[in-house]
């Protein structure tokens, strides 16, 4: 019998309508504030803050990934706004979580979410779960500190209390239903948008990476050993640096020719397949990935692009947020998150060269 052929999923992002990206049609999405899953075991605010500036992390993105066991279950990725954070090889400025429910829960329908937007009464930004839970006005995670004021806004900390008072809450505290008023833009969350996936076309890859191996390798060569011509080397180091470069310079040519047929891609989802590195340099061993704490093996699920990096705005003339590649790993059991947001790993592959 022949052996499985597992289906990489590529992602785009598009514009959507803001109901679309609600907790309850299960979106997967960039940006703006997470659409939550479950409202049993958000993860509180000390959960969310960055491990290298121990600021509240940005959500990032979502994905809506079910598989055997879990008929709802998601992944979250959230990250540190400070782009001094984002050193190299650095991951712990990035936190995934994944949440999952099955299909007879206390939140939603049994049924498929409806898809026409809800009445205008109901299709505002709401702050407080079913369960009764608070959220961040600023960042929509769980805000369990309240203004001493008016005691009708919510923060995860005292950072976007801040935040939110000089940007608009001092003008309007205690004067009227604050809970009606639009929420500023401040400046924290990233831009949002749907994020859509389809299959990755198969025909061309086998086809692509065999060209590579005998096209590219005598011009990549040649082009070593002349730009050595200058340097004092004799034939034993020039062969091993041409074989050294070489390699490198295939693997991320290989990157970028499969990338090419689809370059607007953001993501890559194929749970159980192979991250596509667009180096040789840090890419992790076994040993590198931990177990889950229930015991079992994580596996590879997704991987975020660099091509995100283009539309969320995150441009400086100083320094920006930046990354390679972030592949994301999961528990193989995909032991039970029912009444958690259970943390998961991330690995940062960085663009050689590129230093902070």
């Amino acid at each position: 019998m022949a052996a499985s052929v597992k289906v990489m999923e590529l992602g785009f992002i598009q514009k959507a309508e803001p109901w679309r990206l609600r907790s309850a049609q299960f979106p997967s999405k960039v940006g703006g504030r997470p659409a939550l899953l479950g409202e049993v075991g958000v993860p509180l605010p000390e959960a969310l803050q960055c491990g290298v500036c121990s600021q509240p992390l940005a959500f990032l993105l979502q994905v809506y990934a079910p598989c055997t066991g879990s008929f709802h279950r998601t992944l979250f990725i959230f990250c540190c706004r400070d782009p001094k954070c984002h050193q190299v090889s650095e991951n712990r400025c990035f936190k995934v979580f994944r949440n999952q429910l099955p299909r007879k829960n206390d939140t939603y329908s049994y049924g498929p979410p409806l898809d026409k937007p809800p009445p205008a009464s109901e299709d505002c930004i709401s702050f407080q779960l079913k369960c009764g839970l608070r959220l961040c006005r600023v960042c929509g995670c769980l805000g369990p500190k309240k203004c001493s004021k008016c005691h009708k806004v919510n923060y995860c900390s005292r950072q976007h209390q801040l935040m939110d008072w000089k940007l608009q809450h001092k003008l309007c505290c205690e004067q009227f239903e604050v809970q009606t008023v639009q929420v500023p833009d401040h400046g924290f969350l990233f831009p949002e948008y749907e994020l859509v996936t389809e299959p990755e076309e198969t025909d061309y890859l086998h086809e692509d990476s065999m060209g590579m191996e005998t096209q590219t390798s005598d011009e990549i060569s040649s082009c070593i050993e002349s730009s050595m011509d200058d340097l004092n080397l004799n034939e034993e180091d020039l062969d091993v640096v041409a074989k050294q470069e070489t390699k490198e310079d295939k693997v991320f040519i290989r990157f970028k020719k499969l990338i090419s047929r689809e370059p607007e891609q953001v993501l890559r989802y194929c749970r159980g397949g192979e991250p596509l590195w667009l180096s040789l340099q840090h890419i992790p061993v076994d040993e590198d990935i931990p177990y889950c704490p229930c015991g079992g093996k994580r596996m590879f699920e997704f991987q975020v692009m660099p091509q995100l990096l283009n539309h969320l705005k995150v441009d400086s003339f100083e320094q920006s947020i930046d990354w390679g590649i972030l592949a994301v790993y999961t528990c193989s059991t995909n032991c039970n998150a029912e009444k958690c947001y259970k943390e998961e790993f991330l690995w940062k592959q960085d663009v050689p060269g590129v230093t902070m």
